[in-house]
């Protein structure tokens, strides 16, 4: 069989591509020998990848914001079609197109049959919960690649339902790997409904697609906040409202501003642990969105957390920031009686309605993040413009099957 082509981390802002062995239908030795599992892994299927996406969380590996040795492959966000299944696979098969969760689920132990896929326990024996290509995720091999190996896929794979009509949608459903999941996750856990007011911090990509589900749960304005003008017009492109923070001006006077008071209903941190403060030129001071979304939320309100913190960060601001200790005012937080979640986005729980909804022709999640085709060579340029703030969601197209 042919080998395998996948991106890499080279180092603090570098990743290449690089040839490796293409893949077995095993387990990857982390997982074997710290969980005292078999090696080969019938349950599981080989797929060529017809997209798999940059995403803001590989970006914090990239700048050596993670503990991410060199060499670690990337990518999460998988779309493929099958080329190989093992001999327990039952209910998928070799030609079917399917999104991959980026959460890697076993489907047998509490946390799965809780709809916990975020947290399985039997994927990584560091911690609850694993990912293709990510640090202290397990060893999986990436997915910005040519071919990954997909673990119980009967369980973990969707299929879609028609061959040709996933081709001519692609570029949207190539979002249910994470950021069209993931982004809904954040504003469905803040309590978003008919009518709601929303606050969404940041419009990189999972902002965007957050504020684009606070759309279609019904909100009655969503209002957007980041510092990139690109990036907030692409917000506004699609009918946000929209902050600039550079501006240095009050966000809760800008949020009355908009909505004749200074609170909103719903809040989603999208940013995450390498926020900065507000104004043109603030420095990175790790707590701003939590403390903001705290701030502007009415009192009883939930707040949606998708944007990723970390315990290990080297280049943090001081020594409680590098193991992911930051000055939350949870005080604030207690006072107004809010309630938080945080942790991975349970794809399972809803990539197949957000599914149901691009292929009926009522999510166009593509067009709102901005997605952008580019060929796995380039990927190091489409992560060094991603780096740089491009108002884009790039979608590497391995085998040139996106039309």
């Amino acid at each position: 069989m042919t080998g395998n082509r996948v991106v890499v981390y080279k180092g603090p802002g570098e990743v290449a591509v690089e040839s490796i062995d293409y893949p077995k239908l095993e387990l990857p030795a982390d997982v074997v020998s710290g969980l005292g599992i078999k090696k080969k892994a019938p349950h599981a299927a080989i797929l060529k990848l017809v997209t798999t996406n940059i995403c803001g969380s590989d970006q914090h590996m990239v700048r050596g914001r993670t503990t991410a040795p060199v060499g670690q492959s990337l990518g999460h966000e998988i779309t493929g079609e099958i080329v190989e299944v093992g001999e327990d696979v039952l209910f998928v098969k070799e030609g079917d197109i399917c999104s991959v969760p980026f959460n890697i689920a076993c489907g047998r132990c509490r946390m799965c049959n809780e709809g916990k896929t975020g947290i399985c326990l039997n994927v990584n024996p560091a911690r609850a919960g694993a990912a293709y290509g990510y640090v202290d995720m397990g060893g999986w091999v990436g997915g910005q690649a040519e071919y990954v190996m997909v673990p119980y896929a009967d369980f973990n794979l969707l299929k879609f339902p028609d061959r040709d009509q996933a081709l001519a949608k692609i570029l949207d459903l190539t979002m249910l790997s994470d950021i069209f999941p993931t982004g809904y996750h954040g504003v469905f856990t803040a309590g978003v409904t008919s009518g709601s007011t929303v606050y969404v911090a940041g419009a990189g990509p999972v902002g965007l697609a957050a504020a684009y589900s606070a759309h279609l749960l019904g909100a009655s304005t969503v209002i957007v906040g980041d510092m990139n003008a690109d990036r907030l017009a692409q917000a506004a492109s699609f009918g946000c409202e929209t902050v600039d923070l550079s501006s240095g001006a009050s966000l809760p006077d800008m949020i009355e501003q908009i909505l004749g008071e200074p609170e909103v209903d719903a809040a989603c941190d999208a940013v995450g642990f390498e926020a900065r403060g507000h104004g043109h030129g603030a420095g990175e001071a790790p707590a701003t969105v939590l403390n903001d979304i705290m701030t502007v939320s009415r009192a009883g309100a939930a707040l949606g957390v998708p944007g990723l913190y970390v315990t290990g960060d080297p280049g943090g601001i001081d020594e409680n920031a590098k193991i992911g200790q930051i000055g939350v005012r949870l005080g604030l937080g207690w006072a107004k009686s809010h309630s938080f979640t945080t942790g991975q986005c349970p794809v399972k729980k809803y990539n197949r309605q957000l599914m149901n909804m691009i292929l009926s022709d009522k999510a166009h999640i593509a067009k709102a993040v901005g997605a952008t085709t580019i060929s796995l060579d380039e990927a190091p340029q489409g992560y060094q413009e991603f780096d740089q703030g491009a108002a884009k969601k790039y979608v590497i197209d391995p085998h040139g099957m996106v039309a």
